[in-house]
């Protein structure tokens, strides 16, 4: 009786709990796939109204259910949504647009086209489009990750970019005609964001194709912006890349700023760059000391730390996920629910919000259909598991559906308080928001691969490992594969590795002594690379694990060959 009494009251104790978990994992489960189901209806009934209403025009008016070119005349929505169409799981049409895209887009036009824009939305599109091309079912061509029409593609478009880089400083104008370069009436003033949002596309590009222009004009673009913060360490907004003279100096984490803090951290994360990780980490020191109060971040003047605009802006939304790649998990979540009030308040988030007064600012009332509050809930629902992430998935969802979905697709809302609507549907609607949404219900979406799958390039190296994980979302929410990177620029590595070692092997033994006097070279170590000048030691990144150096894979049974072997 008693060890009957005893069973009892161990499953009720501890079976019953794991039946009733497993119950509520079932519930939870069934739930996100309804969502995932009505994220992908909102998806098709957008992106079938684009294509029967608007391409191949820039964007998809749904009021009117006509199309315009707005960044460049490039089909910008189809090109936008390329990848999301795998990410949702649809290999057919991803391959009938990227064949398409091949077809019909021409760069060669006379067209003055935003720099920043065509290189997040059109170069990163096409880079991340090619990089998961395989996935997608297509056939690639032999080098493939190092080569491919999408590629050369992407290339081509950033290459009508490079002229706007042809100044005093460095950095670039903001305009450009794709087919004249920069016009000379064109006004030397743009945005920080507009000058340091190119590493991730331009280093991609660059370890891809063998073409360091890309990487160098980057490079050169942010250190010169980074020479010219503050002396309490802030950036202005807009600045005269002729004179490096700060025109608008307001600082603050959102419009006209934003990105280029994101591509520091993004950057340092997927070149493994401790100079790009440095920067932010001492811009990141400035921003707390000046703008954050209460978990909010304000806008202050950049020379004295004043505060100049006491508002919230919906772009500065992202900050929580980028803080969450950070590991800075607790601010971050205080900062996101902050952010998350508002959007309860008005059902999305206003351009500008005022926080003293607790409401909108004057003609900032609108909501064009943003992602960067869904960004952050699904890098913070990825790191912690926090429910509450959830609910702004769902919240996200429903007043969506509710106040923005017309005939013609969805569109941007143009008055927060009364939920009137404005005649455009932007292609990030397609490429970020909701993109962001689905990942954030599908947890075993392949882009949150832990390393438990992956498949191998047919490049140069053709051992690489690619979609393993670690994927960086460009501003423009374009997944890139770092191990991509790595299995085209190492291979350019290993090439002059090599050429360094066969030219060791023919130089004769003993060489002449300078000055009379035979020089002494310390004995190599074993973590030294032979191509590397005597006594120098290969050094590994701070943010990446030692990786063993090619010379040592030429091996046998573990003896390296040197000169003498």
């Amino acid at each position: 009786m008693l060890k009957y009494l005893c069973t009892t009251i161990f499953c009720v104790f501890n079976v019953l709990p794991l039946i009733n978990h497993a119950k509520a994992k079932d519930g939870t489960d069934l739930e996100m796939a309804q969502y995932r189901e009505r994220i992908k209806s909102m998806f098709y009934h957008a992106y079938n109204s684009y294509l029967e209403n608007a391409f191949p025009y820039d964007e998809l008016r749904p009021l009117t259910c006509d199309g315009q070119d707005t960044w460049g005349s490039f089909s910008l929505t189809l090109i936008d949504a390329l990848d999301t169409l795998l990410i949702l799981g649809n290999h057919t049409e991803f391959q009938r647009v990227a064949a398409l895209l091949q077809d019909t887009v021409d760069f060669d036009i006379d067209v003055n086209a935003s720099v920043f824009e065509t290189n997040i939305r059109v170069v990163g599109g096409l880079l991340s489009a090619h990089l998961l091309s395989k996935r997608a079912g297509m056939e690639v061509e032999m080098g493939w990750p190092c080569s491919g029409p999408l590629l050369h593609m992407a290339e081509e478009a950033a290459r009508k970019l490079l002229p706007a880089f042809q100044t005093p400083t460095g950095m670039p104008y903001g305009t450009v005609n794709l087919l004249t370069g920069v016009n000379p009436t064109e006004t030397p003033v743009t945005c920080t964001a507009g000058v340091g949002t190119f590493i991730l596309e331009f280093a991609t590009l660059s370890r891809l194709t063998g073409d360091p222009i890309f990487e160098e004009v980057a490079r050169k673009a942010l250190r010169s912006l980074w020479k010219t913060r503050s002396d309490i360490g802030l950036v202005g907004n807009h600045i005269d890349v002729i004179t490096s003279k700060w025109v608008a100096q307001d600082a603050g984490i959102g419009a006209g700023v934003d990105s280029y803090f994101e591509y520091l951290v993004k950057g340092a994360i997927m070149l493994q760059d401790e100079e790009l990780q440095s920067m932010f980490l001492e811009y990141d020191r400035s921003i707390k000391n000046y703008t954050k109060f209460d978990d909010w971040y304000l806008w202050v003047q950049m020379h004295k730390g004043t505060v100049s605009m006491p508002v919230f802006q919906s772009l500065e939304a992202f900050w929580p996920g980028l803080q969450s790649l950070l590991g800075d998990l607790e601010n971050a979540m205080r900062t996101f629910h902050n952010y998350y009030t508002v959007w309860r308040q008005f059902g999305g988030l206003p351009e500008f919000y005022s926080i003293p007064q607790g409401h909108t600012v004057e003609k900032r009332e609108g909501y064009p259909l943003r992602p960067e509050l869904i960004e952050s809930a699904m890098y913070l629902y990825r790191a912690t598991g926090d429910p509450t992430l959830l609910q702004l998935g769902r919240d996200a969802v429903e007043s969506i559906e509710k106040i923005t979905r017309v005939h013609c697709g969805f569109a941007s809302v143009k008055d927060l308080r009364d939920h009137k609507l404005d005649n455009r549907m932007e292609s990030f609607f397609l490429a970020e928001t909701v993109k962001y949404l689905y990942l954030l219900f599908d947890p075993d979406n392949f882009l949150h691969n832990s390393g438990s799958e992956f498949d191998t390039g047919t490049g140069p190296q053709e051992d690489c490992v690619l979609g393993a994980g670690g994927y960086i979302f460009n501003t423009e929410a374009h997944p890139l594969d770092p191990a991509a990177l790595h299995c085209c620029s190492r291979a350019l590595e290993e090439r002059q590795e090599l050429q360094d070692i066969l030219l060791s092997l023919s130089e004769p033994i003993n060489k002449q002594p300078s000055a009379g006097k035979e020089e002494e070279l310390p004995p190599l170590s074993s973590s030294e690379s032979i191509a590397l000048k005597p006594g120098s030691r290969k050094k590994a990144p701070i943010l990446s694990c030692p990786m063993q150096p090619f010379s040592a894979r030429l091996a046998v049974l573990g003896q390296v060959f040197t000169d003498s072997t």
